[in-house]
């Protein structure tokens, strides 16, 4: 009974192929809005997700101030080696100083970010290398005038295709030999450029960019937890030491922050879902508009096949079996939709995941609620006129022209 309902459908639908077509447009284009909607925020979350793990691995960053921009004071290096002493599952720790400075080499020039740090700093950071070596704890103590640079640093200063290493860059008054080219990054979580920057050992920046000044010279401290270690817990320590060694009493805010880059991905990826979500369900309107659509047509379709109606149930045709028949077509109208929508929003994830540079993510899970959906608009939206066409009296069935 279901397969001759269905061969039914399809003869039907294929008689009025024109008025079956417009009728699952909607169908067509919410399935699809659906579908792209999710899959490309979910590839935007795997962006997101993929852009902070560029800053490093399970990192921490210790800032002087509650935001980014707030003045307090900054760090000394017995802040540092305290934490390094005191504060259980780091695994690696590297204080940090910058300043910005415009890099020459012969008749090039950028403005940059210096960076100033120590060997850590490329473990905590997941830096790999393109080109040379990084600096070690030797040229750090010695405040030696060497640096590594960023690949975008690279093809500014000396050109695309050229190995600086050996090469020389002047910052103001500091000349300092490159040693090495870091691997490219790309873009961070803020969407900057990770590689467009100079990295020397802080106690270079210090001693011949910035000055020492006062003991609190180092503008931040990253921090590597150990893998599986709860980095609440290093937040919680860290804050607790910090406080008693800025000697604030149990009422006063913290002038200091610490920020998690796990909790940063955490927190993005939860408000892109929420946002996916939205924009899905607003997508999915357009589904309720197809569902409307099946309805009026199905109902017009009862009206013109009511004497058909009416032929069969006086020839012995059982009610249920006439609302069957409309509901298969009801629902084989939605499914058609939602497949051709599916097939639709593969092509256009296709095609915006280059142009938003997010990943096509295919999910089988997401397509399949889709569709099925789809076939709920159906049985819901097609049950009122196949329920109208199977109370039809016979008699009067048979008697309308």
């Amino acid at each position: 009974m279901f397969w001759n309902a269905f061969i039914i459908a399809l003869r039907e639908i294929r008689r009025n192929i024109t008025r079956s077509f417009l009728t699952v447009v909607g169908i067509v284009i919410g399935v699809a809005a659906v579908v792209t909607m999710v899959t490309l925020g979910r590839g935007a979350t795997q962006v997101v997700k993929a852009q902070i793990s560029n800053l490093g691995s399970n990192l921490l960053i210790l800032r002087p101030g509650q935001g980014w921009w707030q003045n307090a004071p900054r760090f000394s290096k017995a802040d540092v080696q305290a934490i390094r002493d005191q504060v259980s599952g780091i695994r690696a720790l590297a204080p940090f100083a910058n300043a910005n400075a415009p890099a020459v080499s012969l008749e090039h020039v950028r403005n940059t970010d210096i960076q100033g740090t120590t060997p850590e700093y490329f473990q905590i950071a997941n830096w790999k290398l393109g080109m040379g070596r990084f600096f070690n704890d030797t040229e750090v103590l010695e405040g030696a005038s060497v640096c590594v640079i960023g690949d975008t640093i690279r093809k500014e200063l000396f050109g695309k295709d050229v190995d600086p290493t050996g090469m020389k860059i002047r910052c103001k008054s500091m000349s300092l030999e490159v040693i090495g080219v870091t691997a490219v990054k790309g873009q961070g979580g803020f969407g900057d450029d990770l590689d467009d920057n100079i990295i020397t050992p802080i106690t270079t920046l210090q001693r011949r960019l910035t000055g020492r000044g006062s003991k609190q010279n180092i503008n931040q401290v990253m921090i590597s937890g150990l893998d599986g270690y709860p980095t609440a817990y290093i937040v919680a320590d860290v804050s607790s030491l910090m406080r008693e060694r800025r000697g604030l009493a149990p009422n006063e805010d913290n002038n200091f922050s610490v920020f998690d880059s796990l909790q940063l991905a955490d927190a993005i990826s939860s408000s892109t879902k929420v946002m996916t979500s939205l924009l899905g369900a607003v997508a999915g309107v357009s589904l309720l508009v197809g569902g409307i659509g099946i309805m009026n047509i199905m109902l017009v379709s009862v009206t013109e096949r009511t004497r058909e109606i009416g032929i069969r149930l006086a020839i012995g045709a059982r009610a249920r079996e006439v609302l069957l028949q409309f509901l298969v077509e009801a629902v084989t109208l939605s499914c058609v939709g939602g497949i051709a929508g599916i097939v639709l929003a593969y092509a256009l994830c296709s095609g915006l995941a280059k142009v938003v540079g997010a990943p096509f993510l295919f999910d089988p899970k997401i397509n399949l609620i889709a569709f099925v959906f789809s076939a709920a608009i159906g049985i819901i939206f097609g049950f009122m006129p196949a329920r109208r066409a199977a109370g039809l009296d016979p008699i009067d069935a048979l008697r309308h022209e």
